[in-house]
């Protein structure tokens, strides 16, 4: 069986590859993919999978948006890590998902699935906006964030944080004058944050437009921000985020 898996964090994918190995299930790997601009051009110039693995929060947008610009008709088995009430819709449109991290057993439930069936879910567009709708909901309702602070934990509020950074599998998040320990990956917090407020500029950073000091022209048609309280972190938008982010910064 032929596989593609479309992930933007290589330990991520990594994992899904061992835990696959470990089902013994049988496949040749295509390709991964980390971008929804590099999977759609992927698509234009290859034959389709037998079967998808397909996380949701890519490194420049919702995978959804793939839809959107390309006709799929595999299988497609979803890796999410939002919270059971976001991925209701799922169930409704008769699309497996794994909740990361995703576990051996339910690895192996989804593949028995696929392999036993030869019928291709469809995807109706009522059912994604409601997907979206309620991530909507989740994000604007959180106002705090519980941290690590010395051998216990403190709870920040969200408009204190200036940006969030992923260093050695390890999430950050920095105020003015302090840097705390996050016990989240970047999908999982960013999937929480106000979308006005936050922008995912990179696969590693999170900025707030409260921390947003100065914007320049950066080559590869990227750009470089200059922000409070930086840390020897040096912020640029990718390539793929550009046209994104100069909207976000007009809401």
């Amino acid at each position: 069986m032929q596989i593609l898996i479309i992930e933007d964090e290589p330990r991520a994918a990594n994992q899904l590859r061992s835990k696959l190995a470990a089902c013994n299930f049988e496949y040749q790997l295509l390709d991964i993919i980390d971008t929804v601009e590099d999977a759609v051009l992927w698509f234009e110039k290859h034959t389709a999978p037998d079967l998808i693995f397909m996380d949701i929060q890519l490194a420049d947008g919702l995978s959804f948006e793939i839809f959107r610009k390309t006709d799929i008709e595999v299988p497609i088995i979803f890796t999410t890590a939002f919270d059971q009430y976001a991925i209701q819709a799922f169930k409704v449109n008769s699309i497996d998902y794994l909740l990361k991290p995703i576990q051996q057993d339910e690895l192996h439930h989804a593949l028995t699935k696929f392999t036993k069936t030869n019928t291709t879910p469809s995807f109706d567009p009522s059912i994604l906006k409601k997907l979206l709708d309620s991530m909507q909901t989740t994000t604007n309702s959180r106002e705090g964030i519980l941290v690590k602070e010395g051998n216990g934990f403190a709870q920040i509020k969200i408009r204190d944080l200036l940006y969030f950074y992923s260093e050695d599998s390890i999430t950050f998040g920095v105020t003015s004058v302090k840097r705390y320990i996050i016990n989240e990956t970047m999908d999982q917090l960013f999937s929480s944050l106000e979308p006005n407020q936050f922008f995912r500029i990179n696969r590693g950073q999170i900025i707030s437009k409260n921390a947003i000091q100065k914007i320049e022209a950066y080559f590869n048609h990227r750009i470089k921000l200059s922000v409070l309280n930086p840390r020897d972190q040096e912020f640029i938008v990718s390539r793929q985020k550009t046209s994104d982010f100069k909207e976000w910064l007009n809401r």
